[in-house]
C-alpha cells in the first residue's frame, strides 16, 4: 500500500511539474491564456495566477470585479488574489471520453472598463482507468481436429484512459495447449489471440479455463482480467470468413431509427448447421448497442436511436459472423456521421452596461455578446446583426464574441430607452437563425433649460383686491428627468417698485398679490419670474408677467362747486342771484364734481332731489347745469335752495350732494334785504356777525360804485380804465376761466367769476375784492394732467354730452357772492 501510495505521488510530481511550466511558459496575448492541468486534481486545487496574467495588481480587482462566465463552472476565481482555482472534480473521461485533447473554454470578463478575455483549460489525461472486458468469461468452442497453430481472436479490454495511459498488452496463464500471440490492427491497436500449440483430443480433455490479463502503459501500470473457457468440440473445421476485414460506412445525423447503415456478410465453407452463420456485436460499449443493432440472419446493420454528429462523429466497433458449430469470424466497422444544420446558434449576453448616460461619446462599449453554434463546417458559420432603430451597432472582438458601441450621441428626450434584437444566422441550407432581445436604458444628465409656455404673461387684477389672492400661475417645463426636470420658480425683477406687490410659489408657479393695489395710484407693472431646474450646474429662463389693475368703483363723486360752506374754517356758503325777469332756461349755476375712477365708475349724472320750487329749476343729467324750467314769477319766494345728486355710473352707483343758494332779485340791492333776513334769522352768532359785516361791505362798495360811475361819466370820451369794466352791463362778471379745464377723468369744472363781500360794511360805491385766483384742476382731482388744456372747452374729453333736452340760452359768465 505504501508502494503504491509513492508511486501515486511520484506521477502527480510528474504530471504536475511539467504542467505548471507550460503555464509559465503558455501566457496568452491580451485576450486568450492557456492553462494545463492534470485530471482528478481536488477541489481548491491552483490552476493559475490568472489576475496576474491578465495584467492586473491586486490593489486594482476590487474595482476591476474580475469574474468567469462559462456554461459549467468547472472553475472559480478568488476575489482577493485573482488566482484559478478548480472548483469541482475534473474527470477527463467524463467530460471528453474518447477524444486524445480535452480542453474547456470559458471568459473572463472585467469591468470600469468594461472587457472580455478568452480562457482555455487543457486537462491531461491521468491513469486512474484500468482496462475492463464486457464480459466476465470468454467462451471458445475448438474442434478437435484442429491443427496446432490456428489461431482463434479473444476480446479486446477497453481503457478510458488516453494516450499512453491507455495502450495494453495482454497476458496468459501459462499452458502447454496454448499460446497468446498479439495481432496488429490497421488503427495501431493490438488484438489478442489464442494460439493452439499442439492438437487436441476431446477424450483426454475437453476443456481448459486460461486467464487472460490486459495491462495498460500507465505510471503505476492498471490492469483486468477475463475467465477464457476454451471447450473441445467435434470436428468444425472451417470458421466463418467476412468479405471485408473493415468496413466503412457513412450515415447523417438525425436519421430515422430503424435507417440501414451497412450490411456484412460471412460465408462458412462448412455444411449442414457448422455451416450456418449468425452475426452479432462483438465487444462493442453499450453506448453502441444504444445506437445501432444487427440483424443476425441477414447481417444488416442498421440504427437503433438518434445519432448527433455534435456528441460524437465516428463510431468504430466490431461484429462477429457464427457458424453453427461454434467457429466465428470478426471484422471491423466504422461509421462516420455526416454533419447536418439542426442546431441554431446560441447567443449569450455576457454583460450590458444599463443605463448609459446620454452624453456618453460614440464608441462606448455598452454589452459584451458570445455566439456560438454546434454545428460545424459552414452549419456552424455565424454573422450577427442588430434589427431596429437605435444608436447601436456590433463589432466583433474575438472568435465568436462581439460588442455592442453606440455609432452616435444619446438623446434621453428623445428616447429613454433602445430596443433592440441580436439576431444570429448561421450559413447552412436552410439557415437557422435565433434572437436575443437587448433593452439599453438611457440616464439623464441636465442639458435641457425650463421652458416657459409663454414668453409673456398677463394679468388683470381689480383693485382692493386681498392680500395673498391668486394673480396668476406661471408654468415652465423641462424636459429632462428627476432633479434635472424638477423646476422651481423665482422673482428675477420687474419695473420699478413692482418687486413688493407681488410673490411666487416656488414649486407651483403661482403668483399671489402681496398687498391690495389701488388703481388710482398704480395701473400696471411688470416682474420678471425666473424658472430653475434641480440640475448640477442648473439652467434656467425667465419670463415677464405684466400685472394690469382694474378699476373699482371706490371713489364717490367729489363736489368741487358749490363748495361746502359747514365748519368754522370752511369758505362762507356761496349764492346765486337771478333776476325775476329770467325766461325759462335761464342758467342760474353749474354743479361741478369729479370722480377719481375711470371708465364708467368715472361718468357722472345730475339729479335734482330737492328744491324750494321744485317746478322753477331743472339740472342737467350730464353738465349739471341748473336752470330754469319756467319763467320767474313774482308769486316765488326771493330765497329758494336747490339741492343735486351727483351719481357715478359704478356698481354699486356712489353720490355726493349739492347744495345751491338762489336769491330772485333785478339787482344786488335788491337782494341785501333778502340778505340780511337771512343773516337776522341765523341761529348762530358767528354766522349773525358775518352777514351783518357782509352787509356793511356791500354798503360800502355800492357808494364806491356811485363814485366811479360820475368819475366814468366825465372820462367817457378817453375810454374806461380797465379796472372799471366790471362797472358795465354785467358789473359782476369778469370774462376768463377761473378753473382751467384740464381733467383726465370724469366731469370738468364750470368757469366762474367769484365776488366776495368785504368782512364788514362800506359804502356803496366801493370797489368789490379782486376774483380769487384760478386754482389748477390737478389740485382740485389729486391726480397727474394726461394732456393740454382746451381754452375753448368748460367740459373735459371723458365727460359725456350735456343733456339735450335743456334749452341752449347765451348768457355770460355768472358773478358769485360769499356770505
Amino acid at each position: 500500500m505504501a508502494v503504491r501510495q509513492r508511486r501515486r505521488r511520484a506521477v502527480v510530481r510528474a504530471v504536475l511539474l511539467p504542467a505548471l511550466l507550460l503555464v509559465l511558459c503558455c501566457r496568452a496575448a491580451a485576450e486568450r491564456i492557456r492553462y494545463v492541468i492534470p485530471e482528478e486534481l481536488g477541489r481548491g486545487s491552483l490552476v493559475g495566477p490568472l489576475a496576474q496574467d491578465l495584467g492586473l495588481s491586486p490593489a486594482e480587482l476590487p474595482a476591476r470585479k474580475l469574474r468567469l462566465s462559462a456554461e459549467k463552472q468547472y472553475f472559480t476565481v478568488s476575489g482577493e488574489s485573482g488566482n484559478l482555482y478548480v472548483s469541482e472534480r475534473l474527470d477527463r473521461e467524463e467530460m471528453c471520453g474518447e477524444s486524445t485533447s480535452c480542453s474547456v473554454s470559458f471568459e473572463a470578463l472585467v469591468q470600469n472598463p468594461l472587457n472580455v478575455f478568452h480562457v482555455e483549460v487543457a486537462i491531461q489525461d491521468v491513469n486512474d482507468n484500468a482496462p475492463t472486458f464486457s464480459k466476465a468469461a470468454l467462451h471458445l468452442e475448438i474442434a478437435e481436429l484442429t491443427l496446432p497453430g490456428a489461431r482463434f481472436p479473444l476480446e479486446m479490454a477497453r481503457d478510458a484512459d488516453v494516450g499512453s495511459n491507455s495502450l495494453l498488452t495482454y497476458q496468459l496463464t501459462a499452458n502447454p495447449s496454448f499460446t497468446l500471440a498479439l495481432k496488429e490492427s490497421p488503427d495501431g491497436s493490438k488484438e489478442p489471440e489464442l494460439v493452439l500449440e499442439r492438437e487436441l483430443d476431446r477424450e483426454k480433455q475437453s476443456s481448459f479455463e486460461l486467464v487472460l490479463t490486459a495491462v495498460d502503459g500507465g505510471d503505476p501500470v492498471k490492469s483486468g482480467t477475463v475467465q477464457v473457457r476454451v471447450n473441445v468440440t467435434d470436428a468444425n473445421d472451417n470458421a466463418p470468413v467476412f468479405s471485408k476485414s473493415v468496413y466503412e460506412a457513412r450515415v447523417r445525423e438525425n436519421v430515422p431509427s430503424g435507417s440501414l447503415v451497412v450490411r456484412v456478410r460471412a460465408t462458412d465453407a462448412d455444411a449442414g448447421s457448422n455451416g450456418r452463420v449468425s452475426y452479432s456485436f462483438g465487444n462493442v460499449p453499450d453506448g453502441v448497442r444504444a445506437l445501432f443493432s444487427v440483424e443476425s440472419d441477414s447481417g444488416e446493420v442498421r440504427t437503433a436511436g438518434p445519432l448527433d454528429f455534435e456528441e460524437k462523429s465516428k463510431y468504430s466497433f466490431g461484429l462477429e459472423a457464427r457458424d453453427g458449430g461454434g467457429l466465428t469470424g470478426h471484422c471491423k466497422l466504422q461509421i462516420d456521421i455526416s454533419d447536418e444544420n439542426d442546431n441554431a446558434p446560441e447567443i449569450t449576453v455576457l454583460s450590458v452596461s444599463s443605463p448609459v448616460p446620454e452624453d456618453a461619446p460614440a464608441g462606448t462599449v455598452v454589452a459584451l455578446l458570445k455566439v456560438r453554434d454546434r454545428d460545424s463546417g459552414e452549419n456552424g458559420q455565424v454573422w450577427c446583426e442588430l434589427s431596429g432603430e437605435a444608436p447601436l451597432s456590433m463589432v466583433s472582438s474575438s472568435v465568436g464574441s462581439y460588442k455592442v458601441v453606440t455609432t452616435s450621441a444619446l438623446d434621453r428626450e428623445q428616447a429613454s430607452e433602445h430596443r433592440v434584437t441580436v439576431v444570429a444566422r448561421d450559413r447552412g441550407s436552410p439557415s437557422l437563425s435565433s434572437r436575443a432581445s437587448l433593452v439599453l436604458e438611457v440616464s439623464d444628465v441636465n442639458d435641457n433649460a425650463p421652458v416657459f409656455e409663454e414668453a409673456a404673461y398677463s394679468a388683470y387684477v381689480a383693485e382692493n383686491n386681498a392680500a395673498g389672492a391668486p394673480v396668476v400661475r406661471v408654468r415652465a417645463r423641462d424636459a429632462d428627468a428627476g432633479a434635472n426636470g424638477r423646476v422651481s420658480y423665482w422673482l428675477a425683477g420687474g419695473s420699478a417698485g413692482a418687486a413688493p406687490y407681488v410673490s411666487v410659489e416656488a414649486r407651483s408657479g403661482a403668483v399671489y398679490a402681496q398687498r391690495s393695489f389701488d388703481y388710482e395710484q398704480c395701473r400696471e407693472f411688470a416682474v420678471a419670474v425666473r424658472a430653475q431646474d434641480g440640475g448640477a450646474p442648473a439652467r434656467s429662463s425667465t419670463a415677464t408677467v405684466r400685472v394690469f389693475v382694474l378699476d373699482r368703483n371706490d371713489n364717490a363723486p367729489r363736489v368741487l362747486w358749490p363748495a361746502s360752506g359747514s365748519g368754522a374754517s370752511s369758505l362762507p356758503a356761496a349764492f346765486e342771484v337771478v333776476p325775476r325777469s329770467a325766461e325759462a332756461g335761464y342758467l342760474v349755476g353749474k354743479v361741478v364734481a369729479v370722480d377719481a375712477d375711470a371708465g364708467r365708475n368715472a361718468w357722472l349724472s345730475y339729479e335734482l332731489v330737492q328744491a324750494s320750487e321744485p317746478s322753477l329749476f331743472r339740472v342737467g343729467l350730464h353738465s349739471g347745469e341748473v336752470r330754469t324750467a319756467r319763467a320767474v314769477s313774482e308769486r316765488d319766494a326771493a330765497k329758494q335752495r336747490v339741492v343735486a345728486v351727483v351719481k357715478d355710473h359704478g356698481q354699486p352707483a356712489l353720490s355726493a350732494t349739492a347744495t345751491l343758494h338762489v336769491v330772485l332779485a333785478e339787482s344786488l340791492q335788491e337782494a341785501l334785504p333778502e340778505l340780511s333776513e337771512r343773516a337776522a334769522g341765523a341761529d348762530s352768532p358767528a354766522e349773525l356777525q358775518f352777514y351783518l359785516v357782509l352787509a356793511l361791505a356791500l354798503l360800502s362798495a355800492l357808494f364806491l360804485l356811485s363814485v366811479a360811475l360820475a368819475v366814468l361819466a366825465r372820462l367817457r370820451r378817453a375810454g374806461p380804465p380797465a379796472v372799471l369794466r366790471c362797472l358795465g352791463a354785467q358789473r359782476f362778471s369778469v370774462p376768463g376761466a377761473a378753473f382751467p379745464a384740464d381733467f383726465c377723468e370724469g366731469t370738468l369744472p364750470y368757469s366762474y367769476n367769484l365776488c366776495v363781500a368785504p368782512a364788514r360794511a362800506v359804502a356803496e360805491g366801493a370797489w368789490l375784492p379782486p376774483p380769487p385766483p384760478s386754482v389748477p384742476a390737478e389740485e382740485l382731482l389729486g391726480a397727474e394732467p394726461c394732456g393740454k388744456p382746451s381754452p375753448s372747452s368748460s367740459a373735459g374729453a371723458g365727460e359725456p354730452p350735456t343733456d339735450a333736452d335743456a334749452p341752449q340760452v347765451c348768457k355770460p359768465s355768472r358773478s358769485r357772492c360769499f356770505l
